[in-house]
């Protein structure tokens, strides 16, 4: 069964940074578009960054310029690097794995919360 685990959430202070991992298991990572989506309360889930695994990029506009998405497929994990995190930015972080011609998996998501 495929497994998507998360961390590196946390309480982060208006401007600070986080870095968020997803580690892969039981899947072929380097085949699999990944990705990371976000779901605010009381908001619908929404798509944060892509990245192919040709290593395109892919990112939500208010995203552009302070979050970065890598893959390292040696170690099958995925990275969120945010930076100058806002108060908008509090949600519950999900990464996504896609493989070609089939359905995505989640993880179990990690919460960050921007707040001072």
């Amino acid at each position: 069964q495929v497994q998507l685990v998360e961390s590196g959430g946390g309480l982060v202070q208006p401007g600070g940074s986080l870095r968020l991992s997803c580690v892969a298991s039981r899947i072929t990572f380097s085949i699999y578009t990944m990705g990371w989506y976000r779901q605010a309360p009381g908001k619908q889930r929404e798509m944060v960054a892509t990245i192919t695994r040709g290593g395109t990029t892919n990112y939500a506009e208010s995203m552009k310029g302070r979050f970065t998405i890598s893959r390292d497929n040696a170690k099958n994990t995925v990275y969120l690097q945010m930076n100058s995190l806002k108060p908008e930015d509090t949600a519950v972080y999900y990464c996504n794995a896609k493989p070609p011609f089939d359905s995505s998996y989640w993880g179990q998501g990690t919460q960050v919360t921007v707040s001072s």
